[in-house]
């Protein structure tokens, strides 16, 4: 999936007023709560996910939707999933399954998925498929899909319902909540103590969304009656107070529609952010403007979530984080991609109506990772992918996302697929990045590790950590499509390198000085100590005047090596 060019210089302008550890990350526990409870902790600028007094590098998968669907289908995954060198899977939870009879809770799936994580060492992030999944309500139960005057649906322009639970449906949100509340009550009970379940996904890409509308804008918004009049009503003024507060740090479109509007503190969505306008004549539907209707779709969305959200942390406070649809090159319209789902362009809204939200995930399917990497860890947002592609991509990504960005979880979608017997590129990774795990943990936030990313359009990358630059490039006889790498300085001249397909080269900022190849090892890690297994030279190396000086990690299987350079005059 990509980005319209078109759209990437506004979407890298994103404020840097994010879900900070302060104000949110904070929020997942109280002082009275037990500190063995997980939450997240700050370390440097990172932000890390402690589980049992530890901090924990989430290397996971997710399964399928319907995976935990039943009991038999789930025994011969988790032994799958126990070969593949996760530490950790995203599993679903549905409001249908828990609660298939009206205020009749059941929870025996949600303890068999709990157990079987255990079974197979695995730590489980759960999704609650509530009110929406994929903006969709189709995981909600059949006394809900059947009564659409309790629980109305949202309209599209035309007035007709879709299958999307309406924001305004006060039972509709009453009842998420509650369902909610009691599965992290019995999560509490069950795993309180043996923490198997250690962070909740609420809901699912949310927001409006219509792919047979007609034209653009179908279902940019719900437009159903009660849905109207709150649109041509007042902006809410917790919103506006918000709004004032964080005027400086906005996202620069929402400040720029709303300083277009004079800064006003009060109207209609459409008086003070700007009116929606739909211009058929125009070729291309992107410069429809729907931007108010997408901020009032988020705030809805969001003050909904937080109802749940805030049910349920006041039965279990473990961290919580919504994940987002992005768009799409097909999709440059609200409506064609979830509108009011926590993009950027609506975080702002997000922020000021979700506080219970730790932080928020982005879905990672496009090809324009690090711009979105980069999106997502703006003003102290810790970088989260709970989906994303696996394969030869995914385990290249993997490595670029926790060195460069400080990711807290790596998390391609169907984890569960049977290759049949075919060799998954990612299980290779994940097996280094868990010996890794504990230095990669250590200098998270500590600006001494980087990511490396590189393929062949871009086959060269430039970094630089301490006193050298660093130029890493992709290599090989039979180069691969992509190739990902990390490296951490551990001393002024000391440098560990992971990764396959590349060659890395050092070069000193000081152009006086003259460096060479004190040493390099190739070795692994146990339980976060250096263990060497050989000493490089020669040709494994880049180790002349010629050549240039660097590490070699050309062979065919992943590489973690240790260099000690030296330098003269």
């Amino acid at each position: 999936m990509d980005v319209p060019r078109v759209l990437l210089p506004l979407l890298c302008l994103l404020a840097v007023n994010g879900f900070s550890q302060t104000e949110n990350a904070g929020s997942s526990k109280r002082p009275d709560d037990s500190e063995a409870i997980p939450h997240l902790e700050k370390h440097g600028t990172a932000t890390r996910l402690v589980v049992h007094g530890k901090p924990l590098l989430l290397i996971a998968g997710e399964l399928h939707n319907s995976t935990c669907g039943g009991f038999e289908y789930m025994k011969p995954v988790w032994k799958r999933l126990a070969a593949k060198n996760l530490n950790s899977v995203v599993a679903t939870t549905s409001w249908e399954l828990v609660e298939p009879t009206e205020g009749k809770f059941d929870f025996s799936l949600v303890d068999s998925e709990i157990e079987g994580a255990r079974e197979a060492h695995l730590t489980l992030v759960l999704i609650w498929f509530g009110s929406w999944k994929n903006a969709s309500s189709v995981y909600v139960p059949l006394w809900v899909k059947e009564n659409l005057t309790k629980y109305p649906r949202a309209e599209n322009e035309e007035g007709k319902p879709l299958e999307i639970l309406s924001t305004f449906g006060e039972a509709s949100s009453e009842g998420d909540a509650r369902a909610f509340a009691a599965l992290m009550h019995h999560l509490k009970e069950v795993d309180g103590k043996k923490q198997t379940v250690a962070l909740i996904q609420v809901e699912n890409e949310v927001g409006v969304l219509d792919h047979m509308g007609r034209t653009p804008g179908d279902a940019r918004r719900d437009f159903s009656p009660p849905a109207n009049a709150a649109y041509h009503g007042p902006v809410p003024q917790m919103l506006m107070d918000y709004l004032v507060k964080h005027k400086n740090s906005l996202f620069p479109e929402l400040y720029k529609v709303w300083g277009a509007n004079g800064f006003r503190t009060s109207g209609s969505w459409e008086e003070v952010f700007g009116k929606s306008e739909f211009r058929p004549e125009l070729e291309n539907w992107q410069f429809c403007s729907f931007y108010s209707e997408e901020l009032f779709s988020a705030w809805n969305y969001a003050s909904y979530v937080e109802k749940v959200a805030g049910a349920g942390k006041k039965e279990y406070r473990l961290p919580m984080y919504v994940n987002a649809w992005l768009k799409q090159p097909y999709s440059y319209w609200p409506g064609r991609y979830p509108s009011g789902g926590p993009l950027p362009q609506v975080l702002d809204v997000w922020r000021a109506a979700a506080p219970s939200i730790d932080f928020i995930a982005p879905d990672i399917y496009m090809d324009e990772f690090t711009m979105m990497c980069r999106e997502y860890t703006r003003g102290g947002n810790p970088l989260f992918i709970p989906e994303t592609r696996g394969g030869e991509l995914g385990a290249a990504r993997a490595f670029f996302a926790f060195g460069q960005f400080d990711a807290g979880c790596f998390s391609p979608f169907g984890i569960d697929d049977n290759r049949s017997g075919e060799a998954d590129p990612l299980d290779e990774s994940y097996a280094v990045l868990r010996k890794l795990s504990p230095i990669i943990l250590a200098n998270q936030g500590m600006g001494t590790m980087k990511g490396i990313l590189v393929d062949t359009l871009s086959p060269v990358q430039r970094l630089e950590l301490g006193d050298y630059f660093i130029e890493a490039r992709l290599a090989g006889q039979r180069r691969p499509g992509v190739a990902g790498g990390l490296i951490i300085q551990t001393g002024p001249q000391e440098f560990i390198a992971a990764g396959k397909a590349l060659d890395i080269y050092f070069i000193p900022k000081n152009d006086s000085l003259r460096i060479g190849v004190g040493a390099v090892d190739e070795g692994t890690f146990e339980d976060g100590a250096w263990v060497p297994e050989r000493r490089l030279n020669g040709d494994e190396v880049h180790a002349s005047t010629f050549d240039g000086t660097g590490l070699r990690l050309r062979g065919g299987e992943i590489s973690i090596q240790k260099i000690s350079l030296y330098s003269f005059k």
